[in-house]
Formats: C-alpha cells, sequence, structure tokens
C-alpha cells in the first residue's frame, strides 16, 4: 500500500478526531456511517463535509489515482463541486512532446467531465518558444491557469516571458514548492535531496515583487514543509495565494495561514489527498462564512479575473 492510498484509507477518521480535538471536547471515535459515537455527541462527519461547496484548486488527472474516474469517484463522496486538475511534468525531460501530451490528457478530461474539471495546462520554461506557443493554444481551449513543477524556478529570468504571458491572460500561475523544516534551530538549505530547480518561498516573493500585477499559487502548504515559514515570507505578497493541499494535517495551520495571509487568499486543494484536506478545514477554528470562502468562494473569484464563471 503506497502512502497516498494509506493517508486516504486513514484520512477520514483523522478529520473526524480532529473535529473533537480542536474545540476542546473530548475525542470520540467515528462510526462507519461517517458518525462521531458518544452519547448525545450528534455530530454527523458527512453531513458537515455536504454542508460546503468545494472548488478544489489543486488536483492531478492521469498520475496518482489512475484514469479521470478515480478523481470522480472521490468528488462524488466528499461532494466536491469542480477540481481544477492538471499533469505537471513530474518525472523525464519535460520537452515540448511531453507537455503537449500531458495537457492533451487534460484537456480530454476537461471534455469527457466537463461538470467536474476545469483545467490547467503546464509547460517547460526552458523550451521557450513552444511553452509561449502552448499557453496561447491552452488559454485558446478553455484552460484556465498554469501548473508547473521543478523544472525552472519561479524566480528564474526564464520564467518572466512566462509571467507575462500569463499577466495578459489574468491567469494564476501554479507553483509547486517546497519549505524544509529547520532541524535543532538550523535551517536546512534545501539541501536534502529535495531538486535542485524546486521554488522555496523566497522565489515566490522575488517573482511577486517583480510582478505584482501577476497571479501566483504556492503549493500545497500541507505538503510537509515549514507552513509558519512559508506564511510569514509570503504574508505581504498579496499577489500570492496558498492552497491548503498535502497529506499533513498540522494543528492550526489553516488557521494561521488566514492570521497571516488574510482569508482571501488562502484556497482549499487536496493534491489528491481528499479526506484529510478537507478534515483539516473542517478541524479549524473558522467561522462558517470563512470556510465558505476557503472552500469554495475564493477560488471562484480568483477565476472571475480572467473571465473564468464557475456557477
Amino acid at each position: 500500500m503506497n502512502r497516498r492510498n494509506f493517508i486516504s484509507s486513514t484520512g477520514l477518521a483523522t478529520a473526524g478526531w480532529l473535529s473533537t480535538v480542536n474545540s476542546g471536547k473530548p475525542t470520540r471515535a467515528l462510526s462507519k456511517q461517517g458518525q462521531v459515537d458518544g452519547a448525545g455527541s450528534g455530530y454527523d462527519l458527512m453531513r458537515e463535509v455536504a454542508r460546503y461547496r468545494k472548488l478544489d484548486a489543486h488536483c492531478h488527472v492521469n498520475l496518482f489515482d489512475g484514469p479521470p474516474e478515480s478523481n470522480i469517484d472521490f468528488a462524488d463522496r466528499l461532494h466536491i463541486d469542480k477540481m481544477v486538475v492538471s499533469r505537471p511534468i513530474f518525472d523525464g525531460k519535460g520537452t515540448p512532446a511531453d507537455f503537449i501530451r500531458y495537457n492533451d490528457l487534460v484537456l480530454q478530461a476537461m471534455k469527457k467531465y466537463p461538470t467536474h474539471f476545469l483545467g490547467q495546462f503546464t509547460v517547460n520554461p526552458l523550451y521557450q518558444k513552444e511553452s509561449l506557443e502552448e499557453i496561447d493554444r491552452r488559454a485558446g481551449q478553455g484552460m484556465v491557469g498554469l501548473k508547473v513543477y521543478t523544472q525552472v524556478k519561479i524566480s528564474d529570468p526564464l520564467f518572466y516571458p512566462i509571467v507575462e504571458k500569463m499577466i495578459k491572460y489574468k491567469m494564476i500561475t501554479h507553483m509547486h514548492s517546497n519549505c524544509q523544516l529547520g532541524l535543532g534551530g538550523y535551517r536546512m538549505k534545501y539541501d536534502t535531496g529535495v531538486r535542485p530547480q524546486t521554488s522555496i518561498p523566497e522565489d515566490f516573493v522575488a517573482i511577486a515583487t517583480r510582478y505584482p500585477e501577476a497571479l501566483f499559487q504556492y503549493a500545497h502548504i500541507g505538503g510537509g514543509g515549514d507552513w509558519e515559514y512559508a506564511c510569514k515570507m509570503l504574508a505581504g505578497c498579496k499577489n500570492v495565494y496558498v492552497d491548503t493541499s498535502g497529506s499533513n494535517n498540522s494543528g492550526h495551520m489553516v488557521d494561521f495561514a488566514v492570521q497571516q495571509l488574510g482569508i482571501h487568499r488562502v484556497f482549499y486543494g487536496t493534491d489528491n489527498c481528499y479526506y484529510q484536506s478537507i478534515g483539516k478545514i473542517l478541524a479549524s477554528n473558522l467561522s462558517d462564512e470563512q470556510r465558505k470562502m476557503v472552500f469554495f468562494d475564493n477560488y471562484k473569484n480568483m477565476l472571475l479575473k480572467s473571465g473564468n464563471h464557475v456557477n
């Protein structure tokens, strides 16, 4: 059993446990029906899950979960209205042939399941001409943003023409990120096996400062890194949003992100870690209205900037 499947099989119980821990009430077990056991608890977890519309700002097709039907299975069970899906250059050389093929897979999923998926395209700035042409092509096909991985740091000058093209379309650039934890008070300088071109918070600050009119998404603060440091670094960059995706359920992570960045700059996302990504928001101290904003409204409003509407 791989890590993602293990987390998926245990995450819903964790979500129920977290919901009681964060409230300060005694912990209760989760029943098979999604109800928290305990005399008079009256807490139906799945009813709570179903209360909120959800727009998943970070999801992948044809990567971790197999074909798009697997994504839809999770979406239907967890009442996720829309998934913003991509197939980034996770491995290989990332040639134009590679990223065109990956974008075709996303487009096929969008066309097959238009009520479920919004698509993001991917490119590789090492291939400038082909990447710029691909952005034009995919924007014309109805895709709503750019998802990039670790081929080039987001602050690298190679990214400047890409960012300028995204500004033209008023679309967000969604970048994989990493921010390693310190050890004994010493902050490791990203030299412990992380891909060398991985973008870190400082890279986001640099590019966001250079292009204040651009939109950026710092991926998965729940991905295992130092989310406190990342949120503090990004606090002053009003054009950088974060998504809460990832398999880690650190206590008060969502609350801390909202405190540092403001409620409007925090997106719900899963990165295909479905249960725990909902659980960490339900376990937060956010108000009902704030949860609605994180789960759905914030990303919907961001899409409006580029003329893309989600009902």
